[in-house]
């Protein structure tokens, strides 16, 4: 027997679920959120609230996740960071798993709203240690729900040298193999420990010019940390990439794997798009060319 497909996901069904599920806040607004993500969907429940849907089962295995560990974290660390509040269960309306958290304020990081992206990324550097020593015992080994973040990247190997082949002609293949290459060179030696997985300017949030909070841990476990690196190329510059550095305090074999991470994605993404004028092609490339000069 085929499975129905699962419904849009929208204001209409979030209103269905919540109504369902939490009837106290059935008469609460709900409003899409701008950039609502892509693993999942997000909307605003009235003020002080939000609902995350998974987009795919691939997801749902984060549901469970952050409802179990966001609660152990957070009070060992020193920005914001979800808090979830209620956990909506699958049914006839959305056969997925789905959690409700506290609203955090900020807006998404971008270069223009931070006046000292120094500071910022020491902020930055300083939260992934913390979250570093948080004690990491039966915390989720890397695997399939971080998406392989925080494992090892002989998992890509394939597809990178695919995505190399591609953009053979468009990028400096050599170079960006040679960065490949060092990083497939090199382990995680050490005991797992926390990370986030996703570290990039969509999930950290501004306040009055700094980093006031750091979201979506859906990809986050335990493991090799360097893949909350990447951001010293997608986002930063050479200064504030510096700064960054020298407060996350990680070796170079480390920082050579975070290269090989920031390249990787670069990679597939300029594949992706290769021979199209698409803004996130061009990012990825402007980020081959950043590790690779």
């Amino acid at each position: 027997m085929t499975s129905l497909p699962e419904p849009e996901i929208d204001t209409a069904l979030v209103a269905r679920l919540v109504a369902e599920q939490f009837p106290e806040w059935a008469h609460l607004p709900i409003t899409p959120v701008e950039h609502g993500g892509w693993d999942n969907r997000t909307f605003h429940l009235g003020d002080a609230m939000s609902v995350r849907l998974p987009s795919a089962d691939g997801y749902v295995p984060q549901v469970e996740k952050e409802q179990r560990w966001l609660p152990v974290l957070a009070p060992q660390l020193p920005l914001p960071i979800p808090n979830p509040v209620g956990l909506g269960h699958p049914s006839p309306t959305f056969s997925r798993p789905w959690s409700v958290y506290g609203w955090l304020g900020g807006t998404a990081a971008t270069r223009a709203d931070i006046p000292d992206l120094r500071g910022f990324a020491a902020t930055l550097g300083r939260f992934l240690v913390a979250l570093r020593g948080v004690d990491a015992t039966d915390g989720p080994l890397a695997g399939d729900h971080s998406f392989q973040r925080g494992g090892s990247l002989d998992f890509y190997d394939e597809e990178t040298r695919r995505a190399l082949e591609t953009l053979n002609g468009v990028v400096d293949v050599s170079a960006a193999t040679a960065v490949w290459d060092a990083a497939l060179a090199t382990t995680w030696t050490l005991a797992p420990v926390w990370f986030h997985g996703d570290i990039s300017d969509g999930n950290l949030l501004v306040q009055g010019g700094r980093l006031s909070a750091v979201i979506d841990f859906g990809t986050s476990g335990v493991g090799d940390p360097a893949c909350d690196l990447v951001i010293a190329w997608t986002f930063f510059d050479e200064p504030s990439r510096a700064a960054f550095r020298d407060a996350v305090e990680l070796d170079d074999d480390t920082w050579s794997r975070a290269r090989g991470w920031a390249i990787w994605k670069a990679l597939i993404v300029a594949a992706g798009f290769a021979g199209t004028n698409s803004p996130g092609g061009g990012r990825a490339l402007r980020v081959i060319s950043e590790l690779t000069t």
